[in-house]
């Protein structure tokens, strides 16, 4: 079932999801007990491995493109096995270069005192993986406030 799920695949977004339908998000409609039929998308899975099973619970590996719904996978692999499935939780360990094995907690930021700037990297090694974009300003703002320009 796993791997069906892997590669380019057509993923359907949750009814949660915050894509707006007719200038609502979906979550809002779902919510309002509304059924919507969401298109499919184009996503890419990268890696989707179970790591641990603890029956009924299987803790999985995601490695994804970005626009991937994780909650649709684990419904999509419920279904695939002729059951339901959802999420117990999720956590995210990386985007782009960013990877949280390389954080510090804030504990460990205080010990270094003055010397904590030297844990700083500069932004532009974490934006290397992101293609540039050049934007107008009207553009930019519209970006700015998280929409499609």
């Amino acid at each position: 079932a796993l791997a069906a799920l892997r590669g380019v695949i057509a993923q359907v977004p949750p009814q949660y999801a915050a894509l707006k339908v007719a200038g609502r998000p979906a979550y809002a409609r779902a919510r309002g007990g509304e059924t919507i039929a969401l298109a499919a998308r184009s996503v890419q899975v990268f890696r989707l491995d179970v790591i641990a099973i603890a029956s009924p619970d299987l803790r999985v590996l995601v490695v994804c493109s970005s626009g991937t719904y994780v909650r649709a996978i684990a419904r999509d692999l419920g279904r695939a096995l002729g059951s339901a499935a959802h999420l117990a939780g999720l956590r995210r360990l990386a985007v782009g270069a960013l990877e949280t094995k390389d954080a510090l907690s804030p504990d460990q930021i205080r010990a270094r005192g003055s010397d904590a700037r030297a844990l700083l990297r500069p932004a532009n090694d974490d934006l290397l993986t992101l293609d540039p974009r050049f934007l107008e300003r009207s553009a930019a703002t519209i970006v700015g406030a998280g929409e499609s320009a």
